[in-house]
């Protein structure tokens, strides 16, 4: 039987500072000592996950909101846009209200921005940016994110984005001003459910973590699914269960509890 614990990245294994406490990466490997699969749940990109993935050696990684998953290092789903539709998304969100929007564009390939930041200013966790006007630009992309800032019609102008290609879906993050935008099926609830079988991999025995809005269908989804502390209130309402914040180590103590204690 195969069993697996699946985790979001932020605000749930990394920390405030975006990194995994020594605490908690030693319960995850103690986990797989007793023959449970890792995975890693994220909006971030392949790219831009690297260090966590590195750390915890993931067996399952569902990345870019559930746009491409791997399994043992094999993409075993994919689900992004074409080179026409990432065009379409960008130029509409560009100038949309009149005023021009940062843009974050995922390839498998790489991570582009329209934004110039100073490189000190960076998370040290989030990888390579690439930087772009987006003017040439005519990559596939496999999730676009754009920031639209409270003082705009945000859920107006997030439909008016989706609604510039066919089978768009689109959610926001609760810690900031930006909306991601992928295929319907690129969430991570899709992803997983069109992975699992194929992977041997039952529902109900799959518990997941997570903290935010995109996280939701994935704790509906799977056997267990567990809120942190610090998740918004509308992930802890749907949890089964709502254990201690990401910087208090409570995916660790959820582990010693029900797992290595079990």
């Amino acid at each position: 039987m195969k069993r697996l614990l699946l985790f979001d990245l932020d605000g749930t294994l990394l920390r405030t500072d975006k990194t995994i406490s020594r605490v908690t990466l030693e319960a995850i490997m103690q986990c797989r000592e007793k023959g449970f699969l890792i995975g890693i749940s994220t909006a971030r990109s392949e790219g831009n996950s690297e260090k966590a993935l590195q750390e915890v050696k993931p067996d399952l990684i569902i990345a870019s909101g559930g746009a491409i998953v791997r399994f043992q290092g094999q993409i075993v789903y994919e689900a992004g846009f074409t080179e026409e539709e990432t065009r379409k998304i960008i130029d509409t969100a560009l100038f949309i209200g009149e005023q021009e929007r940062e843009i974050a564009t995922d390839t498998v390939d790489a991570h582009y921005w329209n934004y110039k930041v100073v490189p000190s200013e960076m998370d040290a966790s989030w990888g390579e940016t690439i930087y772009t006007d987006y003017q040439d630009f005519n990559g596939a992309a496999l999730k676009i994110c754009v920031e639209i800032p409270e003082d705009c019609p945000q859920s107006q102008y997030a439909e008016e984005i989706a609604a510039s290609v066919a089978d768009c879906h689109w959610v926001r993050f609760s810690d900031g001003d930006w909306h991601k935008f992928g295929k319907a099926q690129a969430t991570k609830e899709m992803a997983l459910a069109q992975s699992a079988e194929s992977l041997g991999l039952a529902l109900e025995n799959i518990v997941a973590f997570g903290d935010d809005y995109a996280d939701i269908g994935m704790l509906r989804m799977c056997g267990r699914g567990i809120a942190m502390g610090n998740a918004i209130e509308a992930v802890k309402e749907i949890a089964d269960e709502v254990i201690d914040s990401n910087d208090n180590d409570g995916i660790a103590k959820w582990i010693r509890l029900n797992i290595l204690q079990g």
